[in-house]
């Protein structure tokens, strides 16, 4: 039987209208919900006085630290719509950014963002080979691919490294920049606006402006990957065979779908999207490779991907969410944290506000229990250990997933093992 063309061919209503475990959000709803939480955080600075928390500055580090979550998260999220789960983007993360330093700092920035990906490929595809060809468990796989990841490049460094200027057995030599661009005029007018202190207009200012000053070519490029995804994933032929391997891969075999060929491609197009994360960290971020550069931004990209639902909106929403909680070790790290607090404290109060309307007592009153005590932790102390300020990020991932736990729906085949014509 031939391949399907048509989205009606594979079972279109499961894919495309699958039942989610909760409500979806609207485009105009969610619109709001993120007008109402930069308000309150317009509020929070205004009375706690750290303008740091949404300045230029502060957003643009956001911006830079959330590309590589963002891209090891769409890495992920190709791989287990096809069914197959990927602990491994770190690993492929971390051949990204050995090979994007190693061939930048000879060949040029560019063809170290080719290389890179490709490095990222090459684990990609072993990942593919272990889990689809030999249906080894996926975890088992990720794991182990992380570990040798780690080991190669760990032995690789010194012998391609060591002996270049700048180089050494944990480091490679410079990379030259790939380049910045800053929109003239709209940059400096969002600054300014932004310096007024005024409520709401000036933080949504400091957001905009972070994306428009001193932006990395290849921020650009991560970006327009997300639509781009979404538009191969569900507004193509391509896309709905892919999903339908993740879906029901013995349905989609059964109407033609070479189910290997679908799972190997995503898996792969996943390293590769990983390792252009880890190509980011090692010329843009740092203009060089370093030992433990990723700092386990993988498994942050994996969380912000099943924060998002398996959807690229969301997962990008995940990303800059958790990018910015990161930017806060960078740029006025324990006065920012502090006024969060309050902040975290507020949106406990709403929440357990929210879980009273909809008549979950029990949850409401232990997170209204949760609010009160960061809000005496707040109250009690003017700044907190720079502790604290490191482990916010990790914190925070962990916090979002457990709230978003509940309206969560995964691909149904994601994970399972699959053999060819076990459906006869």
């Amino acid at each position: 039987m031939t391949a399907p063309t048509t989205a009606t061919d594979v079972n279109q209503p499961s894919l495309e209208h699958a039942p989610p475990t909760g409500r979806r959000m609207s485009w105009p709803v969610l619109l709001l919900v993120i007008a109402g939480a930069l308000a309150l955080t317009s509020i929070v600075r205004l009375v706690t006085g750290a303008d740091g928390i949404t300045n230029v500055s502060q957003m643009s580090t956001a911006l830079q630290l959330a590309v590589p979550i963002g891209l090891a998260g769409l890495g992920g999220l190709w791989a287990e719509r096809a069914g197959v789960v990927n602990i491994g983007l770190e690993g492929m993360m971390i051949l990204g950014t050995w090979f994007g330093a190693w061939a930048g700092f000879q060949w040029g920035p560019w063809t170290g963002v080719l290389v890179g990906i490709i490095g990222g490929c090459l684990g990609g595809l072993l990942h593919a080979v272990v889990t689809v060809t030999f249906n080894v468990n996926h975890i088992v796989s990720g794991v182990a691919i992380n570990i040798l990841a780690l080991g190669a490049t760990r032995y690789l460094a010194p012998l391609a490294f060591e002996g270049h200027q700048g180089g050494s057995a944990k480091q490679s030599p410079a990379v030259d920049s790939l380049g910045h661009f800053t929109v003239p005029g709209l940059s400096d007018g969002l600054s300014d606006l932004n310096d007024k202190g005024w409520f709401f207009v000036s933080d949504v200012a400091g957001l905009l402006g972070g994306l428009v000053t001193n932006v990395s070519w290849l921020t650009l490029i991560a970006i327009a990957l997300i639509p781009a995804t979404w538009w191969i994933l569900w507004r193509t032929a391509f896309g709905l065979r892919l999903r339908s391997c993740g879906e029901n891969p013995i349905a989609a075999e059964s109407l033609g779908v070479n189910v290997y060929k679908y799972k190997y491609l995503a898996v792969i197009i996943s390293g590769g999207l990983a390792g252009l994360g880890g190509v980011f960290l090692s010329i843009v971020a740092n203009p060089f490779y370093l030992e433990g550069q990723t700092s386990g931004r993988g498994y942050i990209g994996l969380a912000a991907m099943i924060f998002g639902n398996w959807m690229p909106g969301g997962l990008a929403i995940g990303a800059g969410l958790f990018g910015y909680t990161d930017s806060l070790n960078l740029r006025g790290g324990s006065a920012n944290v502090h006024a969060l607090l309050l902040l975290g404290a507020l949106l406990l109060v709403i929440g357990a506000i929210w879980l009273v309307i909809r008549k979950k007592y029990v949850q409401a009153v232990i997170t209204l229990v949760i609010g009160i005590l960061v809000w005496a932790w707040y109250a009690a102390t003017n700044e907190v250990p720079n502790q604290v300020v490191s482990a916010t990020p990790y914190v925070v991932t962990l916090v979002v997933l457990a709230l978003s736990a509940q309206r969560l729906r995964m691909p149904k085949a994601d994970g399972m093992p699959y053999r060819k014509g076990q459906g006869k």
